[in-house]
């Protein structure tokens, strides 16, 4: 039982220090071509445009689709390993970024 609190309280611990971001996509741009996170912390994706935008990555550190969505709404991902993670859009292929994810 001891030990079921003690693995318990470590992942609630590294929960707690996870910090999320804003992205958002705006004049068919992300708002940051570059992004340096840690190792558990999320990303949200906000259109911010008039249109849908598609965002997604096929790098190895993190595979992700986030399906197209309108103005206004939001998907978040949260980076679970570390990498670089090249960050496009399925509709604008001119969007693309790089998230940075730190041990």
């Amino acid at each position: 039982m001891r030990y079921t609190v003690l693995i318990a309280l470590s992942m609630g611990a590294v929960a707690a220090h996870a910090a999320e971001f804003d992205i958002s996509q705006k004049n068919k741009a992300f708002s940051a071509s570059v992004l340096e996170i840690k190792t558990g912390d999320s990303v949200n994706f906000v259109n911010a445009d008039p249109f849908f935008h598609n965002v997604f990555s096929l790098s190895d550190a993190k595979t992700f689709d986030l399906g197209s969505y309108p103005t206004g709404q939001a998907r978040q991902v949260t980076f679970n390993q570390p990498g670089n993670v090249e960050v496009e859009c399925a509709i604008h292929p001119e969007m693309k970024m790089t998230i940075t994810v730190k041990p």
